[in-house]
């Protein structure tokens, strides 16, 4: 006679139990004790309402005041950053051993803190509206820039990640930063320094590792890798200068790489699309690809002129 379907789920159920017994990392059961990332997204985005408090306000609310909706958005996300921060201080050496009562307290003093970073963080946040809308013709008005573009909201999240990363949380900066990724297409690291006026155009498919540096007034455009010349080394590297420098004023166009730690490119610099850098450049210079040429295909009647693209000065802004 024919299992059951009851039969077979049972079967199946005792299979998965029997392969859940293997003590790999993948079989371990602790639910009490992982972040949870509902949670940890919940919080960011009510730290959007807090950043934007006239954009992104609660609109269940008949009667609408600004120190009434922070306070309770503060209430909301303070106690579950403070939760959420106890469960993953274990994974920090500094906490290895302690007792709850000890890491309970360090996680409120950490929320506090952080709390604290808030106006810096909205002041920086103006100045990246500022030069979304200074540098994109296609930006008709700062809400727009506000309500829509996914640079901006990778950006918000990197400088929320980024002060949890320098306050020593682990993994709920990176939750963060993954998620806004996983909307946006564009990958920041929470260890990313990022200065004033930072200006992502489209986005997708930025890369910008841990140890970058960012200064002020810089411009990026879809596709560019701020990364590490080889991870071969692995665990090695870590906490290691692995990836470039970017001094103030600088523009990267879409496609470029520029790889390694000790590699700085200048103030005022301009790097063209698909470039490919792992040295430094100097203050003022303007990068391009040289070998590039542009081909066509054509007949008798319909002659077209060939051009090498380093000869064209045009092609170098136009994205």
């Amino acid at each position: 006679m024919a299992k059951s379907i009851d039969d077979k789920i049972t079967s199946v159920v005792e299979m998965l139990m029997e392969d859940y017994s293997n003590g790999r990392v993948i079989d371990e059961i602790k639910l009490s004790e992982y972040p949870d990332k509902d949670v940890v997204i919940d919080i960011l985005e009510k730290l959007k309402r807090v950043i934007y408090p006239g954009y992104y306000r609660n609109t269940n609310y008949k009667t609408y005041t600004v120190r009434n909706n922070v306070s309770i958005l503060l209430e909301d996300i303070i106690y579950n950053l403070r939760k959420q921060t106890a469960i993953v201080l274990k994974y920090s050496p500094e906490y290895e051993g302690k007792c709850t009562a000890a890491i309970e307290t360090a996680a409120e003093r950490i929320t506090f803190e952080f709390l604290k970073k808030i106006p810096k963080i909205r002041e920086y946040i103006e100045t990246d509206i500022q030069a979304a809308y200074d540098g994109d013709p296609a930006a008709y008005n700062k809400d727009e820039i506000i309500c829509t573009y996914p640079g901006l909201y990778a950006i918000f999240t990197s400088r929320i990640a980024h002060e949890l990363y320098l306050l020593g949380v682990p993994l709920i900066p990176r939750i963060m930063t993954e998620h806004a990724h996983s909307l946006t297409g564009i990958d920041i690291h929470p260890g990313v320094t990022l200065g004033k006026y930072f200006f992502i155009d489209h986005g997708t498919g930025i890369v910008i590792g841990e140890t970058t540096e960012i200064g002020d007034n810089v411009k990026i455009y879809q596709g560019v890798t701020l990364g590490a010349l080889s991870t071969r080394g692995g665990q090695k590297l870590r906490n290691k200068k692995r990836h470039p420098t970017i001094r103030d004023n600088v523009t990267i166009y879409s496609g470029a790489s520029i790889l390694g730690g000790e590699t700085v490119v200048g103030k005022n610099v301009v790097v063209g699309g698909n470039a490919f850098i792992t040295t430094s450049i100097p203050d003022g210079a303007k990068v391009s690809v040289k070998s590039q040429e542009l081909m066509h295909n054509y007949d008798e009647d319909h002659p077209v002129e060939r051009k090498e693209l380093d000869k064209e000065d045009t092609w170098f802004y136009v994205i």
